[in-house]
């Protein structure tokens, strides 16, 4: 295969609430790319962190010297909406003007004092990728300062990685198919590719014949894991991450049957799943009643620009609790000891939900801020 490599062909700098911002974009065709970048600066030192298209972590806080130089390498997925010549993914109207969605590939080389010297990318089609299926727990948010761990989970993978996170904020099993996301998973799956599928959240609200987590959730988890064997893709079932509910000091289950449900279904079929419903119980029970309001968007008025109210949501995560989350996912993939995980960075050094990190110690280059709230709940 000839390997081409593209330049950027725009180039803007913009000044960020706290953090300034180099991005760099390439009107490119679908398909993964790997990107490489020099970092560093002859007359500066350098704090960059990288990140692409809707806010996905891939390197965080690389400090070059003055003089010095480093280079990284990391992939991209970039997408549109477009499946094939009679078939598209029904976009909610919020996503239309998502970065992930246009025809451009976006990297923001952003932090305290970024520095990047050159970018290049190229075409590939040798690395596995990793399709994320969920909802606003997993999917790409666009702005500050919500977050989930499917924008994460980047940060944790070498470049023989890519991850093409297809959630979207209230999508239950049965609108994330009649959407066409599955469809559009399903043609640009290949084998040896991983799809990981959470869902819950949403189908519990669901009413009317079929509805539960014993019917239509579990033929539409049974449906996906055939299709994706078809490809000779693997399969990950992952539990709904619980959402901030205490009572007596103990975070209560709001899920009804749907994790059992999900197991019943993983175990069944047999394949893998991350209960990623005790993890993060486990995790918010660890930080108490209160601290835990730090992995979630519990913020006062004025916090960020333009923030005229209070935000109180015990169920969407800002960029902190996505880390951790994300964190639990890769744990949960290294628990299963699948081949995948031969690809986590040098760097990780494992996770256990009843040691969370320091949220004191967490900093983030913000970015745009919104008001209004994902969808779901």
């Amino acid at each position: 295969m000839r390997r081409v490599l593209l330049w950027a062909i725009a180039l803007c700098i913009c000044v960020n609430v706290e953090a300034r911002s180099v991005v760099k974009t390439f009107k490119v065709e679908d398909g993964n790319y790997r990107v490489t970048a020099v970092l560093g600066s002859k007359k500066s030192a350098g704090d960059t962190w990288v990140r692409a298209e809707s806010r996905r972590l891939c390197f965080e806080n690389i400090h070059t010297k003055k003089g010095e130089f480093k280079t990284i390498t990391f992939t991209v997925n970039k997408r549109s909406p477009y499946i094939n010549e009679k078939m598209r993914i029904k976009l909610k109207e919020r996503e239309k003007d998502y970065e992930n969605w246009d025809d451009m590939l976006t990297i923001d080389f952003c932090g305290d004092n970024p520095q990047v010297k050159d970018v290049q990318i190229e075409k590939i089609d040798d690395a596995v990728t990793m399709f994320l299926c969920g909802n606003s727990t997993v999917t790409d948010q666009n702005k500050e300062p919500w977050a989930s761990w499917g924008q994460m989970i980047p940060r944790w993978f070498d470049d023989k990685v890519c991850v093409a996170n297809f959630a979207e904020s209230g999508e239950r099993t049965t609108s994330f198919i009649s959407s066409n996301r599955w469809a559009a998973v399903m043609e640009r799956a290949k084998k040896g590719d991983y799809i990981l599928i959470e869902f819950g959240h949403n189908d519990e609200k669901d009413k009317g014949p079929g509805s539960g987590a014993w019917y239509n959730f579990t033929y539409n988890l049974k449906r996906m894991i055939d299709e994706a064997r078809q490809k000779e893709c693997q399969v990950v079932l992952v539990t709904p991450t619980a959402r901030r509910m205490f009572k007596d000091g103990k975070n209560q289950n709001t899920h009804g049957d749907y994790p059992a449900a999900a197991k019943a279904v993983a175990e069944r079929e047999n394949v893998p799943i991350i209960d990623l419903t005790t993890m993060s119980t486990i995790l918010y029970e660890t930080m108490g009643e209160e601290g835990s309001k730090r992995l979630l968007v519990h913020y006062p008025a004025n916090t960020f620009p333009n923030q005229e109210k209070a935000l109180a949501d015990n169920t969407h995560f800002n960029t902190f609790g996505a880390y951790e989350i994300a964190k639990c996912i890769v744990e949960g993939l290294k628990q299963l000891a699948l081949p995948i995980t031969n690809h986590i960075v040098g760097e990780w050094q494992g996770f256990i939900p009843s040691q969370p990190d320091d949220w004191q110690k967490w900093s983030w280059p913000m970015s745009e801020f919104e008001q209004l709230k994902p969808d779901g709940n």
